[in-house]
């Protein structure tokens, strides 16, 4: 899952474009449509998928994910980075409503799931997963933070000797037996904040998870927990599309042109740096000795 060094959609740089509001190619409005707060932008209908449901894009995700989507259940869910995403996808494809289904994260990876159109869930593409699924170009770069609670001494010298929390079937999980390889027992969680939870009651003392991810538990103002240092991991994040999709072809060229025209990087400062509060190209890079 999911992961990120730095608030930048990969292939974007220089100043942020700003996204202008739904409009045809002359410059009008094209319709009303409207995909809950999002801005969205580009031609209606310039691109053509042959979606799961009629008029609609079917995305799947993993909540709750604050920032990616901002909303606990699939109704509720009206912003967010992601939700953001999938709603200029369906403008341009002339589709006029988002259907979110939120299903478990090894689920959502497993490749073995047909009913939607692309999921959303900051998928880190790794070649495991590229075996029982298929991927996007990556639309944002990712890291792995390490979260403990306020006032510990946790730093990658001793990280290997405490009792560390993973977001089960995650990049995390899989780093951390690999590459950390603790002395005590790894404890996988099926949902962020159970994880997030024990570790501030202390049957943890660590979690190793995408940074952008743990962010926002970070930032709360009540917060418990300190995110102290991140691990390069030199992946990204792409939509994982059902195998054999019709559609994946059209959609990587939906997902190219907003990185290329700065959708992408404008949702990001909307929404994943309000949701962050921190800069995490800021925070301290850390290491793991390999000969350990």
């Amino acid at each position: 899952m999911r992961a990120a060094a730095a608030i930048v959609s990969l292939a974007v740089s220089g100043a942020l474009i700003v996204v202008t509001s739904a409009c045809d190619q002359d410059g009008s409005k094209s319709s009303n449509i409207r995909y809950g707060d999002c801005e969205v932008s580009g031609r209606h209908g310039q691109f053509h998928l042959t979606p799961e449901t009629a008029g609609a894009l079917t995305v799947k995700t993993t909540l709750p994910a604050p920032g990616w989507w901002n909303g606990d259940t699939p109704e509720s869910v009206k912003s967010g980075y992601e939700y953001c995403m999938a709603a200029n996808i369906a403008y341009r494809s002339g589709l006029d409503r988002v259907d979110v289904k939120n299903a478990p994260f090894p689920e959502v990876v497993s490749g073995k799931t047909k009913d939607f159109d692309l999921a959303l869930a900051q998928i880190t593409i790794t070649p495991e997963r590229s075996k029982v699924a298929e991927f996007s170009p990556p639309y944002l770069s990712s890291t792995l933070g390490l979260l403990i609670r306020r006032g510990e001494n946790i730093d990658e010298g001793n990280i290997s000797d405490v009792r560390i929390g993973v977001a089960e079937g995650t990049t995390g999980e899989e780093f951390v037996e690999n590459r950390i390889k603790p002395v005590q027992p790894v404890t996988a969680y099926a949902n962020d904040p159970e994880m997030i939870r024990a570790l501030e009651d202390g049957r943890i003392d660590a979690v190793v998870h995408d940074t952008t991810i743990l962010l926002p538990y970070a930032q709360k103002e009540s917060s418990r927990v300190s995110l102290v240092g991140q691990y390069r991991t030199d992946q990204g994040y792409g939509a994982l599309y059902p195998t054999g999709s019709p559609n994946r072809a059209e959609l990587d060229r939906v997902i190219r042109q907003l990185i290329d025209d700065g959708t992408l990087a404008k949702l990001s400062a909307v929404y994943l740096g309000a949701a962050f509060g921190r800069d995490p190209a800021k925070i301290p890079f850390i290491t793991v000795d390999d000969n350990s």
